[in-house]
């Protein structure tokens, strides 16, 4: 498998990717889709491609219960009865959720397929479809289960934000915002001037995000240190979307973490000396754009998932915080009491 992975943005994308399967030569071509991306996005993507060699499609629910390990077993079953074999290559077409399972499923089945990323919401297209990191879920914990493998390409579209609502607009650009908190003041005063409620993001911009994650995974591909730089607010907005699952009304993957990103500006105020000034314009940002996103947990629901969080190391609780806008910091520790004070002052402890 590729290092790193091509990526194709625009018009041009679906040319390159025709190229890229004509030059393959493979047996036959998995879609993974869910029910919106099949009737929304499919149909244009098999046309833009034309003559394919033998095509199948797997189609799963949207939404985040849909990455779990009992779809996974589905997924491999219904492949292996397809008779998909390792000259087969694996096409995700949809959302975070359909690039974190089409990867995993790829990289696990006949211990590791080629596949392709044709990410369709802005989350997915700023993160989630690259950066090489594939899982699922297991019970509340976020992407418990994974592996790291690049996907031979990535085809960014942005044509395709035109199909999403508002919210999953919005949920993406907490992303992109993150990005220029953790890396580039510049962008982060770019973004904060765009009007997302009224705009969608422009090529552009995000080019500059994958620019950045992509300098940044560059560096740590496995996240044994500097890419952990891409976790701020997710400690806690991970734990946030976690107990929001359970609910009637989940939060978007973009809406937890930008409740995470307050908390952890808070922490951030204590722990690596964030201004106070700069830590109020942070706040001020989110609670504008976000306004109408809310969440109430207990905290000792929270501190149960956050105490699983990947990043700690034995008992220690380590976050991804901010020293200043642009520059981001790796494995601060963190006591619980200010964690459950942070959370108490972002107002999501019940």
């Amino acid at each position: 498998m590729n290092d790193k992975n091509l990526i194709w943005f625009g018009e041009n994308a679906f040319s390159h990717l025709k190229t890229f399967i004509a030059k393959g030569d493979y047996s036959s071509i998995f879609f993974v889709v869910d029910e919106n991306t099949h009737d929304l996005c499919l149909p244009y993507l098999l046309q833009s491609l034309g003559d394919l060699p033998r095509c199948e499609v797997l189609e799963v629910e949207a939404g985040e219960d849909t990455k779990s390990p009992e779809v996974l077993v589905q997924l491999w079953m219904v492949m292996s009865e397809l008779q998909a074999d390792r000259h087969s290559l694996v096409v995700n077409l949809g959302g975070g959720v359909i690039t974190d399972l089409g990867g995993f499923l790829a990289g696990t089945y006949m211990r590791g397929l080629p596949f392709v990323n044709i990410p369709t919401s802005l989350l997915a297209m700023v993160d989630a479809s690259n950066g090489g990191k594939n899982g699922i879920n297991l019970a509340h914990y976020k992407n418990r289960i994974g592996l790291f493998q690049n996907p031979e390409a990535v085809c960014v579209i942005p044509d395709f934000l035109e199909t999403l609502p508002e919210e999953e607009v919005r949920s993406g650009f907490a992303e992109m915002l993150k990005h220029g908190l953790i890396a580039d003041a510049e962008y982060w005063k770019e973004l904060v001037e765009f009007d997302i409620a009224e705009e969608v993001p422009t090529e552009e911009m995000i080019r500059k995000s994958i620019a950045i994650k992509q300098e940044v995974i560059d560096k740590d591909f496995r996240e044994a240190g500097p890419r952990k730089v891409l976790n701020f607010g997710h400690t806690i907005g991970h734990a946030i979307e976690s107990l929001s699952l359970e609910t009637d009304s989940p939060l978007l993957h973009g809406e937890a973490i930008a409740l995470g990103m307050i908390a952890e500006t808070h922490l951030s105020q204590k722990y690596t000396a964030l201004s106070d000034p700069e830590a109020e314009e942070i706040r001020s940002v989110f609670e504008e754009i976000y306004h109408d996103v809310s969440f109430l947990a207990e905290a000792e629901d929270l501190m149960n998932v956050i105490q699983g969080d990947k990043k700690n190391r034995g008992d220690e609780l380590r976050f991804t915080l901010i020293t200043n806008i642009g520059n981001g910091v790796v494995d601060v520790p963190v006591s619980k009491e200010d964690i459950i004070e942070a959370m108490s002052l972002t107002k999501i402890l019940a």
